[in-house]
């Protein structure tokens, strides 16, 4: 959805009041460790690496292909990637007519393979892919609605995935491909009626989300709507959470560990001090039913969620207030950094990465207490620190 986002300067500030947690080492690599949650008290602490990106665009979507490779796209038609586990990040951009164009979303297939998605009203809206690490970007489609505004896509594989639009003439839009390369749109009848001015909030590439070999699911805004398919986008269901809906306000986010357990996060898009207590809810049961979860201790929307491969119950979240992760389902929170960030990712319980306005990329592991203390002296010694990760696959999971 076209959503005009407050001055990053505004949303980047931290508030007064300094959210918890513990400093481990400050060297070149700004490491820090967090609290562990005293809710049902998991047995692994989080700790954050700051990257250096070579960027100051805001990065607004993550993907994390295996344990060296990742992509990240944002503003000012710009991606970054690093092929060495975050030791150097290059970026790259578009140049000329196309240099305003917003990567809101981006899937990493390998070190040259990648998709980005730019959002934004008619012709803005566009799918790129490069074979070529990036050198060059191939044109998939271009959106040639004017009333369409597509807010992220998503893929089950390399050659099969789906992107969704905001509502148009009464139904909400889904183009898919089977090849990865031509885009064709979904039969309107296989879609509910839209509510009046629904769309899905293009914040941090994930208001659209699959698994398994079949299913996808995508939030909405005004109602706090979930869309939910099993035959890879061609047919859907809708259901209202009892997250916070309005104006600016709804999912923002899905996050599904498995085919029936997953997280939607949202709330008030635009008001970064708001603290509704209904920004979270889970579904064990697909995205049929949704029970408020507790909100994350940031303040504001949460606009990114990522599972933690591995670890059942494991999320972690950015919004433009912070940057947190819960062990137990969202009943508790602990806090990573009150920076602002847009969007997350997690391939493995080593390696999550994060990233915000001014070019930010933040790396996250989590590792046990014990394990914790031992690396806080290899930090002293090692430090940049840099770490790996394995790429989280649904089909290899089956």
């Amino acid at each position: 959805m076209s959503i005009h986002f407050p001055p990053i300067s505004t949303v980047a500030s931290r508030t007064n009041h300094r959210l918890p947690f513990v400093l481990l080492a400050l060297l070149a690599g700004c490491a820090l460790q967090s609290r562990r949650q005293t809710g049902d008290r998991p047995v692994v602490a989080g700790t954050i690496t700051e990257q250096q990106s070579h960027t100051t665009a805001l990065l607004q979507a993550v993907s994390a292909v295996d344990d060296s490779v990742v992509w990240v796209s944002g503003h000012q038609a710009t991606w970054v990637r690093t092929v060495d586990g975050g030791r150097t990040w290059v970026p790259g951009a578009l140049t000329g007519p196309d240099s305003a164009l917003e990567f809101r979303d981006v899937e990493g297939v390998s070190a040259t393979t990648a998709y980005l998605l730019a959002a934004g009203p008619g012709e803005q809206s566009r799918i790129y892919k490069t074979t070529d690490a990036g050198r060059s970007w191939r044109l998939q489609f271009m959106n040639r609605d004017s009333a369409a505004f597509y807010d992220c896509f998503a893929f089950w594989d390399e050659t099969h995935g789906i992107a969704v639009s905001d509502a148009v003439r009464g139904k909400m839009i889904v183009i898919r491909t089977d090849d990865g390369e031509h885009w064709s749109a979904v039969a309107a009848d296989g879609m509910p009626p839209a509510l009046p001015g629904e769309g899905s909030p293009a914040a941090g590439g994930t208001c659209l989300t699959v698994g398994g070999r079949a299913r996808a699911w995508f939030g909405t805004e005004p109602e706090s709507r979930v869309y939910r398919s099993d035959d890879q986008g061609r047919r859907w269901a809708v259901v209202t959470t009892p997250i916070v809906s309005g104006a600016a306000a709804g999912v923002a986010t899905l996050a599904f560990r498995d085919e029936q357990h997953g997280m939607a996060l949202g709330g008030r898009l635009l008001k970064a001090d708001d603290r509704s207590d209904s920004v979270a809810a889970v579904t064990n049961d697909g995205g049929e039913t949704w029970t408020l979860v507790t909100r994350p201790t940031f303040s504001g929307a949460v606009y990114g969620a990522t599972v933690v491969p591995g670890m059942p119950g494991y999320v972690v979240v950015a919004g433009p207030k912070g940057l947190d992760w819960t062990g137990n389902d969202g009943r508790s929170w602990t806090n990573l950094s009150g920076s602002a960030y847009w969007a997350v990712d997690c391939i493995s319980l080593h390696v999550c990465w994060a990233v915000g306005p001014r070019g930010r990329i933040t790396s996250v592991r989590f590792e046990s207490p014990v394990r914790s203390r031992e690396s806080t002296f290899r930090l002293h010694r090692e430090c940049p620190c840099n770490h790996t990760f394995t790429r989280r696959r649904w089909l290899e999971r089956e």
